[in-house]
């Protein structure tokens, strides 16, 4: 009984797993073949056009735009050293606060200048009677020469007595005013107005004309405020010509405009052999101090108009031997086209040859295009949208 239940069993189940198998196989097949179907479609059908931001040239009169990294530093810049020696009595300025012309900065101690004055104004007394006694012996030697009671020798050492008196008082005036000069030089004053530097010298300490220790602080005139750049040879000839005519901006770190009102005051005259650039100088006004001497700025030199077209930089590529941009043809195809360039304008680049009047130029998804790619070329508003 046990075997045929088995076996009636067995049959049963046998006839129904084959029904099943045969219906996943077929289940199976046709999975396979509609993914085939459906990758093959894929492969076949075009990739869409990839979206890019275009911009459209225009021909336009540009201003010849130059850019170069200066370095600001005082109009005026001197030394204040010490004329005659002594002990430094007092410092009168805060050290690196603004002090105007004529401020009086130091004082060395006047007491053996003073004492100088003194003895050349008595030197100065005596030779003033020295002199009178001399005039009043020729006076009183003259009609007794005219008699025959004196020889004419005797007056005339007499009148040459007087005449050395008077050339002594000259003397002596000359040096009673160096004596004066000297005692004035004892008050240290600042010769321009600036900002004063660091005091070198302290209260108390020994100050020798003359020599390195006569160096007691420095000053600098920062209003106006000069900063030195230069330019490669072949961009000063871009300017040459127009240095008069030519205004200087100084930038902020952002590219804006920091101050439009430079003028240049020195343009040099020689190539330097080393760097093969020329030396420019320009003059800004700077109240506040906000350009201080030392400080490294980016500087823009505007000369006249040059015929060109604005393109972003960063549509601007490099190539092993030429710049390039990529643009739009009528057929919505990317073309490469090779430029030449002449500086820059704010965040532009300016294009003076190799583009035409309404070409496309595309400005985004630059690595991803190629030569002969179909795009869908979109205004910039169009893609901010």
């Amino acid at each position: 009984m046990y075997n045929t239940r088995f076996r009636g069993f067995s049959k049963h189940n046998m006839n129904f797993l084959r029904v099943f198998v045969a219906v996943a196989l077929v289940a199976i097949t046709v999975s396979g073949c509609g993914k085939k179907e459906g990758s093959a479609q894929a492969q076949g059908a075009a990739p869409p056009p990839m979206p890019v931001t275009v911009v459209k040239v225009t021909q336009q009169k540009l201003p010849v735009s130059l850019e170069a990294v200066g370095q600001a530093e005082g109009s005026r810049e001197v030394e204040i050293r010490a004329r005659v020696s002594g002990i430094l009595e007092k410092r009168l300025f805060q050290e690196g606060a603004p002090v105007a012309a004529g401020t009086t900065l130091f004082v060395i101690d006047p007491a053996t200048y003073e004492l100088a004055v003194q003895q050349a104004r008595a030197a100065l007394q005596q030779e003033r009677v020295k002199r009178e006694l001399a005039e009043s012996e020729a006076r009183r030697l003259a009609p007794l020469a005219e008699e025959k009671a004196i020889s004419q020798r005797e007056l005339d050492q007499a009148v040459a007595a007087a005449r050395t008196a008077t050339a002594s008082i000259a003397a002596a005036e000359a040096n009673l005013k160096q004596a004066e000069l000297n005692l004035s030089y004892t008050k240290i004053t600042a010769p321009i107005g600036g900002v004063t530097g660091r005091a070198l010298k302290s209260e108390g300490s020994l100050v020798t004309a003359n020599t390195d220790a006569s160096l007691l602080t420095t000053m600098t005139q920062v209003n106006p405020v000069w900063v030195r750049f230069s330019l490669a040879e072949n961009d000063y000839d871009r300017l040459r010509g127009n240095e008069k005519k030519a205004r200087v901006q100084l930038l902020a770190d952002d590219g804006s405009v920091a101050d439009p009102n430079g003028k240049l005051n020195f343009t040099g005259s020689t190539v330097d052999t080393k760097m093969g650039a020329v030396q420019l100088r320009a003059e800004f006004q700077n109240p506040g101090n906000r350009w201080m001497p030392g400080a490294f700025t980016k500087v823009r030199i505007l000369a006249g108009e040059q015929p060109g077209m604005l393109v972003p930089q960063v549509a601007v590529m490099q190539g092993d031997q030429s710049r390039q941009v990529l643009t739009v043809g009528a057929d919505n195809k990317v073309t490469t086209k090779t430029v030449q360039t002449a500086g820059w304008i704010g965040s532009d680049t300016v294009i003076t040859s190799g583009l035409a009047e309404g070409d496309l130029v595309i400005i985004d998804n630059l690595v991803k295009l190629r030569p002969g790619a179909v795009v869908q070329p979109k205004g910039p508003q169009q893609a901010a949208k």
